[in-house]
């Protein structure tokens, strides 16, 4: 045999035996610390790979060996390292565990690039990978870019619409990159993470590994994985309780400095440091991240799911090594008036889900636009309404301030607890509408119109309650969402009350066209500067007015339906299952506009009343005793006309 042919079958046999080598006994952190080169092109910190530089990487690595965990998914923002996690793995399979590997990205595209960019250059500059995976330029290397073989295994790149990769034969590791740009289908064959799942079943050592950034919240399907693991966090000790917490944005805080050069706006962050939730105490970027790194560790909320083989890790970029606050916060900054520069700030940089809420801001950007109001009633409010939505179990509420020209101020937001045919929720009520709100020189105003939606199980408990207070002016409506061109209050009309089969008499009834009435609501949140139709909130938790109210009064948005009748629908937003607060704005907005009111002839009176100069607090009075009185017909009038003499 010629020293040639001998030299090559030498060679053959010898990667052949060496995928049957036993493995050493490392784990993923480990071999990477031991074995791994980061490329120049590929990293900022070029040179051996140090797992105490991303100490939050070990476990997420190193849970790769435990014989239990079959699955492992990282939830992460950008610029954290989670592409490293995956790297580390694949070289990790290469050199010590040999198998058959899968690796999903959202397209072919995106999977091509990876392996040049990231992929290749490891492969070249780590030793232990070049011996083992040969040069796809080689002539008989059997290597491409989108496939890589070794002793004892394969490498599989595709994209996520590529069927026939994903369901054509078995494969015992699955890596799936950014699952949250995944398409929804590959090709017509069904959800590809669970075709490609489906080619594992008939191995006991398989392994799974799910890493993504997250996007929209409800929409996301690494939420949805993450929900199955053992949902953990990254925290770090307080460096003044030592209580642990997983380091957020709405923590932080920070003092900014703006600029303006041609018209266009830029933020400089300064004094940027974390509040701890626990002690309040104050500590720098530099004392968090030195306690994240020496004493940082990860918490479940779902422990018991370790049982059933998942772990599921979610970080953000407050941890990252080569990210400063006050860059996250500078990026922050100068994305507020954009929804879609802020989505790509709170999933790359807050590791958050962001609500699609089209082109409104979020709850964050609506509590910092609260004010402190120097009493219950801030100047320029004229006239007070109430809006009820009645739960099953509750009477929820918020009384609105009203100006000129569609300027508003929330005054009040609360919860009654009981159910609607019960007495003592309609009595706690009348201790809302009935009370007098002040002016900061003692003057006030009470609610002069009260609109309590009836729709439920409790209608006609509601009309009852409505009609014993028709003299506080509290009446029943019913929402119509037959689209914008349903008008938004209407005259009212008589109804009956009929309770077990018994006629009991009749109640005033409002029909709103509250599709109307949520598009002026949200149009009037548009408006950044105070005047015409903005909307203030008051800096008061007491009143109600903290981040789950804004949560609530955001919950919907306006979505085209092609083919409907009335194709603009207002539909909840992902996640926002409870619509109350903006059901009760918009019956509020709808009490007032029914009023009517001569808003110049109420400023004049409550400008007279604090002009008085005898200390004592004016007399109060609804915006509805300071309207000018109308015409009178000759005819006797009855009912709801006494009140409302131009219908």
């Amino acid at each position: 045999m010629k020293k040639t042919s001998l030299t090559r079958l030498t060679s053959v046999i010898g990667k052949s035996v060496a995928g049957f080598q036993p493995p050493e006994d490392l784990t993923v952190s480990e071999w990477a610390d031991a074995k791994r080169r980061l490329s120049s092109e590929a990293s900022a910190e070029p040179g051996p790979w140090r797992t105490s530089r991303t100490p939050y990487l070990k476990e997420p690595m190193d849970s790769f060996n435990d014989p239990k965990v079959h699955r492992i998914v990282m939830v992460a923002a950008s610029q954290v390292g989670k592409s490293e996690l995956e790297l580390n793995i694949i070289g990790y399979i290469v050199d010590q565990d040999p198998g058959s590997i899968l690796f999903i990205h959202p397209t072919n595209v995106d999977a091509k690039e990876f392996s040049k960019l990231r992929i290749a250059p490891m492969v070249r500059d780590t030793p232990v990978l070049s011996a083992k995976v040969a040069d796809p330029k080689s002539r008989d290397s059997g290597n491409t870019i989108l496939q890589k073989n070794f002793p004892g295994g394969i490498l599989t790149l595709c994209g996520s619409t590529e069927a026939h990769a994903l369901a054509s034969k078995p494969i015992r590791i699955i890596i799936g990159d950014e699952r949250d740009r995944w398409a929804q289908s590959a090709g017509q064959e069904g959800d590809p993470w669970a075709l490609a799942r489906a080619r594992q079943i008939t191995f006991y050592n398989r392994k799974a590994v799910e890493v993504s950034t997250p996007t929209i919240k409800n929409a996301s399907a690494i939420e949805k994985s993450f929900a199955e693991g053992t949902m953990e966090r990254w925290c770090v000790p307080c460096p003044h309780c030592n209580e642990y917490n997983d380091i957020k944005f709405s923590d932080i805080r920070f003092d900014k400095e703006e600029s303006v050069v041609r018209g266009y706006r830029s933020y400089k962050a300064t004094s940027v440091r974390y509040i701890c939730p626990h002690c309040g105490g104050i500590s720098d970027e530099k004392a968090v991240k030195l306690k994240a790194r020496n004493s940082g560790k990860w918490i479940a909320e779902n422990p018991a799911a370790y049982e059933r083989g998942c772990r599921s890790f979610w970080l953000n970029a407050f941890v990252s090594p080569w990210e400063s606050w006050a860059t996250i916060v500078e990026e922050y900054l100068n994305a507020l008036g954009s929804s879609k520069r802020l989505q790509v700030v709170f999933n790359t940089r807050f590791g958050e889900l962001w609500e699609d809420r089209g082109d409104l801001e979020d709850e964050d950007a609506y509590m910092g636009r609260r004010e402190e109001y120097p009493a219950d009633l801030p100047d320029g409010v004229v006239a007070l309404t109430c809006g009820v939505d009645t739960q099953d179990d509750r009477l929820q509420y918020e009384i609105v301030g009203y100006g000129h020209f569609g300027e508003t101020w929330g005054i009040q937001t609360g919860v009654l607890m009981g159910r609607p045919d019960s007495p003592e929720v309609w009595q706690r009520l009348d201790g809302v509408i009935d009370r007098v709100y002040r002016f900061k020189e003692g003057h006030g105003l009470k609610v002069s119109t009260t609109f309590v939606d009836e729709g439920g199980h409790f209608t006609q408990e509601v009309r009852m309650a409505c009609r014993a207070r028709f003299n506080k002016k509290v009446f029943a409506i019913k929402g119509s969402s037959g689209g914008q061109s349903v008008p938004y209050t209407a005259p009212p009309r008589k109804v009956k009350i009929t309770v077990d089969g018994r006629y009991l008499g009749t109640a005033w009834q409002y029909m709103l066209g509250v599709d109307a009435g949520k598009l002026k609501i949200y149009d009037n949140l548009r408006v950044m500067t105070p005047g015409p139709k903005y909307c203030h909130f008051p800096l008061d938790d007491d009143k109600g007015y903290g981040k789950d109210f804004f949560h609530g009064l955001l919950s919907e948005r306006l979505v085209y339906h092609a083919g409907k009748k009335n194709p603009w629908q207002w539909q909840k937003i992902p996640g926002h299952e409870r619509n109350e607060n903006l059901d009760c704005r918009n019956y509020a907005n709808a009490a007032f506009q029914a009023l009517d009111l001569d808003l110049d002839r109420i400023s004049r009176d409550i400008k007279a009343a604090r002009s008085r100069k005898t200390g004592e607090a004016a007399a109060p009075q609804t915006a509805q005793q300071a309207r000018p009185q109308m015409p009178v017909k000759a005819k006797s009038k009855k009912g709801l006309s006494k009140f409302y003499d131009n219908w």
